[in-house]
């Protein structure tokens, strides 16, 4: 995550590696008599259920656009796997599963340009979270280039239970006008995405360390369980460490959550550049 600049009115601009994984949150979407919206899951007490819900504003935003005859009322069901405000995109990726899901079952017929832009209009991560294939996202986070030949790659999820504002992350920053990403390797792997990796930084890691001092906790629980890299993702507070494989990152994930049993551990693949 480097941040490369700051526009007028107030924006930040990043050049950012953006992978997306197969654990994640769940949504459930179905037909109904009336609106409704359900929380389930292990941080389901951290979601609020009102309108300020990325899900429900992405639900009433896709039936503006479309018009109320065309948007029956929809049973939307939500199981939050992921912690809240955890840097990882979860509640845009929430967002970005409810425009394809109700798109679908409304059968609007919309293409991922239509989706975007509405996407936009909810967050500036909505879009790549649309796209859910590996991609460098640049400008505010909108302007997206996919990365072909990506593979999966075994990853870790860990936060230290410590919940990290974006907003304030940002604030925190001492410089704003850093360098770009260097060019990716040709293909990626583990071995090509780790000595790539080595050479880049997330400049939001040391204004959230500062705030979260947890942070580097988690990254060193994730080294001594012998990842091969690890790093902040995003504005944190999750880390996350790269495995030569999904076995290894398996067992690693065990032994971290059996020394933090308080914290979210995830083992994890990553999505390929190929649709499943």
């Amino acid at each position: 995550m480097h941040v490369t600049g700051r526009r007028p009115d107030g924006y930040h601009l990043i050049e950012s590696l953006a992978v997306f994984t197969r654990f994640g949150d769940r949504i459930e979407i179905a037909p109904a008599d009336s609106d409704d919206f359900t929380v389930s899951g292990r941080y389901a007490p951290d979601v609020p259920l009102d309108t300020s819900n990325l899900v429900l504003k992405a639900r009433d935003a896709l039936r503006s656009a479309a018009g109320p005859g065309k948007t029956p009322p929809v049973s939307i069901k939500l199981e939050k796997n992921l912690p809240v405000a955890s840097g990882v995109g979860g509640g845009s990726s929430d967002a970005a599963a409810v425009l394809r899901g109700l798109a679908e079952t409304w059968d609007l017929g919309m293409d991922g340009t239509a989706l975007a832009g509405i996407g936009l209009s909810l967050g500036a991560d909505v879009p790549m979270c649309l796209a859910a294939r590996p991609l460098v996202a640049r400008g505010i986070g909108d302007e997206l280039s996919a990365v072909p030949d990506f593979s999966a790659l075994g990853l870790v999820l860990v936060n230290p239970g410590t919940p990290v504002s974006t907003a304030d992350v940002f604030n925190a920053l001492s410089r704003r006008d850093n360098e770009p990403l260097p060019p990716l390797p040709r293909r990626i792997d583990f071995h090509s995405l780790r000595n790539w990796l080595e050479v880049t930084r997330n400049d939001l890691e040391p204004a959230a360390l500062a705030m979260q001092p947890a942070i580097g906790r988690a990254l060193s629980w994730l080294d001594k369980a012998g990842s091969g890299f690890s790093r902040m993702s995003g504005s944190g507070a999750t880390c996350f460490g790269l495995f030569e494989t999904g076995n290894v990152a398996k067992r690693a994930a065990a032994e971290i959550r059996n020394r933090q049993p308080d914290w979210f551990v995830a083992a994890t693949r990553s999505l390929t550049s190929e649709a499943d």
